[in-house]
């Protein structure tokens, strides 16, 4: 009888673990060049642990469904909750990513990899769709913008990691273009909402580290298009700077309860070490070949302690449970 209520708050937002998990594994894909065959076992076991957790993840989604259906259609209404819907096929682009980078082109990679950039393109179009009914219920107003849109309208730009590979380098550039174009926007938007209402509650700040994603997967993927070094070093710069700047709220961040939102953390930490990495091994010289494995080991960490708060949230029985999460009043005019 108690699996039932738990499993009524499973929420979209799980699969940012998948997320983290998948992120990480690039990285240490990535490290390879550097680090050898550790790192490929490694990446190997992170693989597979992202798919199995996914797997897991989708099944009792799929029952939750069945069993909570009004639990799922209010995620899909809330103002901040619906934008984590964006995990689902972001986490399928990851994991069709990771199949390529460990086992090459293959159909089953290419199939997940569709099914990923198909699904959030969709879900772009959703989320965006939204925005028209402007302060009427569901629409876009400031006090519902937060970082988590970025997942669901800039996530394109994780595309081309696979696409170039799987030969669809075109269709991968478009889309990149999508997270491209809504990127500035929605930092705009999000920095507007601060000077108007500033910070979000307590409960959200852990997804203010989403804001480093963006630059660091832009500049993997750009490189992956055949841009040069350079643009990469330009996407670096930003992602650094976006890291820094959300590291002066750390200490709000760590004083939270720990909550599957904590995860926000875990993906944009991996692109940022990815992309250091992929600098040094494009051999852009300068602190990469060392600064790389430093932030791949802080992600690691960062990522290990998440791990750890999970499992120990679940024997608790304080993940699965309603959460005090922050309520957000939407504002008219």
């Amino acid at each position: 009888m108690a699996a039932a209520p738990a499993l009524k708050f499973l929420s979209p937002a799980w699969f940012s673990i998948v997320m983290g998990l998948s992120g990480l594994a690039l990285a240490w894909r990535r490290a390879v060049p550097l680090m050898g065959e550790p790192a490929l076992a490694l990446s190997i076991a992170l693989g597979g642990l992202a798919a199995a957790v996914f797997l897991v993840l989708a099944g009792l989604s799929v029952l939750r469904l069945q069993r909570h259906p009004e639990a799922w259609a209010e995620d899909l209404r809330h103002p901040v909750r619906h934008a984590f819907v964006a995990t689902l096929p972001v986490s399928l682009i990851l994991l069709g990513t990771l199949g390529v980078a460990l086992d090459g082109p293959g159909a089953l990679a290419a199939a997940v990899w569709w099914a990923g950039s198909l699904g959030q393109l969709a879900v772009t179009v959703w989320v965006l769709s939204r925005w028209w009914a402007g302060n009427r219920a569901g629409g876009l107003q400031w006090a519902t913008v937060t970082p988590v849109l970025i997942i669901a309208v800039v996530g394109n730009v994780l595309v081309p990691l696979a696409g170039v590979e799987l030969g669809h380098a075109e269709w991968a550039a478009a889309q990149f273009g999508i997270g491209l174009l809504f990127w500035p926007l929605v930092m705009a938007l999000l920095l507007v909402r601060i000077a108007s209402q500033g910070l979000w509650p307590e409960r959200l700040m852990p997804s203010l580290f989403i804001l480093v994603a963006p630059p660091a997967v832009i500049g993997l993927s750009a490189l992956a298009l055949g841009a040069p070094a350079l643009v990469g070093w330009m996407a670096w710069g930003v992602a650094l700077a976006c890291f820094l700047w959300v590291a002066t709220q750390g200490q709000r961040i760590v004083s939270q309860a720990f909550s599957v939102g904590h995860w926000a953390v875990s993906f944009p930490l991996a692109a940022f070490a990815g992309l250091t990495l992929e600098l040094g091994r494009h051999g852009s010289g300068g602190p990469m070949p060392v600064l790389g494995p430093l932030l791949l080991a802080f992600a690691s960490v960062i990522v290990l302690g998440l791990s750890m708060g999970t499992v120990r949230g679940l024997r608790q029985r304080t993940l699965l449970a309603p959460e005090p999460v922050a309520t957000i009043t939407p504002i008219s005019g």
